[in-house]
């Protein structure tokens, strides 16, 4: 395969790759090598930060070798190449730095269990990507690997946590790569990457073999996609338990392919574009893309009414900075496994290190509280929106924000996240309350940028339906960044 047939498979989504590669149109092995072209022309995005082109070509000859391919055994997305965050989502043999110095030795001896049910389906990983340290900031600039660029603009971040999965699905590296979601980390590099992020329900999937839950229930995985029904083959991919999680989401009443082929009728939508959080006011452009898909929606036979869920932000601010105070305080005795010795302060960033210090004074108690302040916190947003099913905001209330904006350190971890809740708004709320939400690429900013539009609800099965009807009512397909290698 010639170069430019490679930049010509970057326009084919994972499901439709995976049907050239059934169909015997091309192995798995050509639809490895074109992505590995592709990844090479975008290597100024610097996107991927571990190349595993070896264990990727044994195991689409594996593929191809066995037959499963042709007779639809190995799975809708079987030959399929693929990326993984390089934080959550360990593979055996591989490193994982996790965007932190302090861990540039580690190398996992397990694969997590949601890495096995994605190689089990057939994706044949080949890279891992970038992104902040821990997976602490909503943009990516690690010291030890150097920012990812957002291949609509060098000067606006990709996002983050994700920021390198998303950096390398909308330049067309990639049809899909995997990511993770804290405080908005999956739906915030789709917004400035322009792509379809969504982030499961709480319990959706597995943390095993390590973990039963990320972070109290705020952490959930997925993936990143420019296509609304490779997201939906994806969660499929990934729903389920392992044997002895301490709980789980309840199953679907079908798998989430198949259930964006049937139209939702008379969704109940509560709709705002203001922000719950203090900060300035949401940008003219933000306003303008949330109104109009609103008005789509009514046109689609929805129906649409304007309010917000309330909650006290301060206390749900207060509970996310000492959650991650803890969360770091663990990173810093992971580092201290790795290392071998006792981390210092230059082996970790400026803004972890404010929290791992607060983490180390934080009582057992102000942890409990702050698990306590979110479920309160989640019963009031869910008493708000009684009535209605779905809630339709902002992804971010800024168009794509700069570099050296969400990575800074404040003097504390509340500040720290005083900064970004302004340019975040909603998407923290998600996580607090373990609701499903989908951030989508249904608006352009006056300088051409893409704004995501975000739809909140307990269960993904209604945001999924949703998103492919306003796939089709206001298609994104056809936009591509600068940056784009097809």
């Amino acid at each position: 395969m010639d170069t430019q047939q490679a930049r010509q498979l970057a326009s084919v989504d994972a499901i439709g790759q995976a049907e050239l590669v059934g169909s015997g149109e091309l192995t798995a092995v050509e639809l490895l090598d074109a992505a590995i072209t592709r990844l090479d022309d975008a290597r100024g995005l610097n996107a991927v930060v571990a190349d595993l082109f070896d264990r990727g070509r044994q195991q689409a000859a594996a593929l191809d070798d066995s037959g499963a391919l042709r007779t639809g055994e190995a799975g809708p997305l079987a030959g399929v190449p693929f990326l993984l965050k390089d934080l959550g989502a360990s593979l055996a043999g591989a490193p994982e730095v996790m965007g932190s110095r302090a861990l540039r030795g580690y190398v996992p001896t397990e694969s997590s269990w949601v890495v096995d049910r994605y190689l089990s389906a057939g994706l044949v990983v080949f890279g891992k990507t970038n992104t902040p340290e821990w997976g602490n900031h909503c943009t990516t600039e690690p010291v030890v690997f150097g920012p990812t660029v957002n291949p609509w603009s060098p000067d606006v971040t990709p996002g983050g946590s994700s920021g390198g999965s998303a950096a390398a699905v909308a330049a067309g590296v990639v049809p899909a790569a995997s990511g993770g979601d804290g405080t908005g980390s999956i739906r915030v590099p789709a917004s400035c990457c322009g792509l379809v992020g969504l982030k499961p329900r709480r319990g959706r999937s597995s943390f095993a073999p390590d973990g039963g839950q990320g972070m109290e229930g705020l952490v959930n995985g997925h993936a990143l996609t420019r296509t609304v029904r490779d997201s939906a083959a994806l969660l499929d991919v990934i729903t389920g338990s392992a044997t002895g999680d301490p709980y789980t989401a309840p199953p679907p009443d079908t798998d989430f392919l198949t259930a964006i082929t049937r139209q939702p009728t008379g969704v109940r939508v509560l709709t705002t574009t203001e922000s719950p959080f203090p900060g300035p006011p949401t940008h003219p452009d933000v306003v303008a893309a949330v109104e109009s898909v609103a008005r789509t929606l009514a046109d689609l036979g929805h129906h649409l009414d304007v309010g917000a869920p309330t909650f006290d932000p301060d206390a749900v601010a207060d509970a996310i900075a000492v959650l991650h105070t803890v969360s770091n305080a663990q990173l810093h005795a992971f580092g201290r496994q790795v290392l071998g010795r006792e981390p210092e302060e230059d082996d970790f960033e400026p803004s972890s290190w404010v929290m791992m210090r607060e983490g180390f004074a934080t009582t057992g108690v102000a942890y409990a509280e702050a698990v306590g302040a979110v479920h309160a916190q989640t019963r009031r947003f869910a008493e708000g929106m009684t009535g209605h099913d779905v809630l339709l905001v902002p992804t971010l209330l800024t168009p794509p924000p700069p570099y050296g904006l969400l990575n800074q350190p404040r003097g504390t971890t509340r500040a720290f996240f005083d900064v970004e809740f302004a340019t975040t708004g909603w998407t923290t709320m998600a996580n607090v309350t373990g609701w499903a939400a989908i951030s989508l690429p249904l608006g352009v900013t006056s300088g051409g940028l893409p704004i995501g539009v975000q739809l909140m609800a307990p269960d993904e099965t209604v945001l999924l339906q949703l998103a492919a009807q306003l796939e089709t009512a206001m298609p994104w397909s056809d936009r591509r960044p600068a940056g784009w290698i097809g």
